[in-house]
């Protein structure tokens, strides 16, 4: 999700190559001549595979050289798979048997495959600071049991134009906003017709963008009873007949993307997570961007705490199968904690584990926009979806997705959508997951 801003090296360069050819799996090999054996060499140095996604390629190799400092015997060698292959692809040569010994990604996608090493006893013996991950930490428990430590983690932020709000004479967007005063703002802020139309905001066709308010006030995509997603879902097709936004059905047809339509200077908020940052960033290097930018909390419902956000762990795991799982715990726990995460905070990426230095290291010298980056650290969290098997890959990818997008077309109503959201979470996920998985 990220866009990496710095200049490729000789090994991110081989990573895309192999991208470009069609490759379903990517192999970087370090400098310090780590093999793909798994094994030990003759002079006793443990080498270890470990598979990241194509993104966070950069960082973890940026954090890899700090590690070699303190552990100059364990060797990573690091491999990526495309992002859209990326689960699929490592969920199959997991369960081939192929010696991977750590991997990162969502650890929900993993829960069924009964791949992961409980980390619990590796965290007791080795009086791993957990400290913090803050609440965090139990959100990623599952029966009871913690199978992997989050490295980074995407929250929520809404982005705004301050260009256009300027010529317009409008007043910036709150850091406290309601739902119905966003949708009020985008109203204001929307003009014109065809390609020189302002719009007032953007949602992403993503099930989030409208869910999230539901989720912010506590709610669960995997609850019984959906009643609080049903005003989500409501004002986001009030805000598509306002004209404030873009519709979902010209979203489709016009292969539309957060990025690119705020880069060209005519949405004047855009809903997106952490990641845009960067995005930004690099277009701002390319001079691609004119116009002079910031960020405010998302809005939030009537009695929530302003700069309450969705947040979706990335983590580090294991495979249980590794013939050197306490090597790998090291780089786990190096990468998820505090050193490691410093240098993947120094690179724009909003960590799992926080402390002050972590937070200086992310917000930086001040000489980047956003101005108001430091809402980002200071945002109470809701998890985006519980961390359990099949949530995401059935009930966001396929029910909140299929179900909220016959709505948006207008081929079925909000009541309807709610309805039978409710009816195929409990027939197509909780009759097969429900009774076997349970978080904290």
């Amino acid at each position: 999700m990220k866009i990496n801003k710095k200049v490729m090296n000789a090994a991110a360069f081989t990573v895309i190559v192999g991208l470009l050819a069609g490759c379903g799996s990517n192999t970087v090999n370090p400098s310090n001549g780590a093999s793909p054996d798994g094994g030990k060499s003759p002079a006793g140095e443990v080498k270890l595979k470990m598979t990241v996604l194509p993104d966070d390629l950069d960082e973890f190799q940026a954090a890899y050289e700090e590690f070699q400092k303190e552990n100059p015997n364990i060797k990573v060698e690091f491999e990526t798979i495309p992002q859209k292959q990326y689960y699929d692809k490592l969920r199959l040569q997991l369960s081939s048997g192929e010696a991977i010994d750590l991997f990162g990604g969502n650890m929900d996608s993993f829960l069924d495959t009964g791949i992961l090493e409980e980390l619990d006893d590796y965290i007791k013996q080795s009086n791993t600071d957990v400290s913090g991950f803050g609440p965090l930490y139990d959100t990623l428990k599952v029966n009871g049991k913690v199978y992997g430590l989050p490295y980074r983690k995407s929250n929520w932020m809404l982005y705004y134009n301050k260009t256009l709000f300027d010529q317009a004479g409008v007043d910036y967007p709150k850091a406290d906003m309601t739902w119905d005063e966003f949708r009020e703002l985008a109203q204001k802020m929307t003009k014109g017709s065809g390609a020189d139309k302002i719009y007032g905001a953007y949602l992403q066709q993503w099930p989030q963008t409208w869910y999230m308010q539901a989720v912010q006030s506590g709610a669960s995509i995997i609850d019984k009873d959906l009643t609080p997603f049903h005003k989500a879902l409501q004002l986001r097709v009030d805000m598509e007949k306002d004209g404030s936004i873009m519709t979902w059905s010209e979203q489709v047809t016009t292969s539309a993307h957060y990025n690119s339509a705020f880069q060209k200077g005519n949405v004047a908020m855009n809903l997106i997570g952490d990641w845009h940052i960067a995005q930004l960033r690099k277009a701002e290097d390319e001079g691609k961007i004119s116009f002079d930018w910031d960020v405010v909390p998302i809005p939030h419902p009537e009695g929530v705490p302003a700069n309450t956000s969705l947040a979706t762990p990335v983590s580090v795991m294991i495979n249980k199968n590794s013939k050197h799982k306490e090597e790998a715990y090291k780089v786990l726990e190096f990468m998820t904690g505090p050193k490691g995460a410093k240098v993947f905070a120094a690179n724009g990426l909003l960590t799992g584990f926080t402390n002050e230095e972590i937070k200086q290291a992310y917000i930086g010298d001040g000489s980047r926009k956003p101005e108001n980056i430091h809402y980002f650290l200071e945002q109470k969290e809701y998890p985006e979806y519980p961390l359990l098997p099949g949530v995401k890959n059935i009930v966001v990818n396929t029910i909140f997705t299929q179900e909220g997008e016959l709505a948006l077309s207008g081929e079925q109503t909000v009541d309807k959508a709610i309805e039978r959201i409710s009816d195929r979470v409990q027939k197509e996920w909780a009759d097969k997951f429900g009774k076997d998985f349970a978080a904290k």
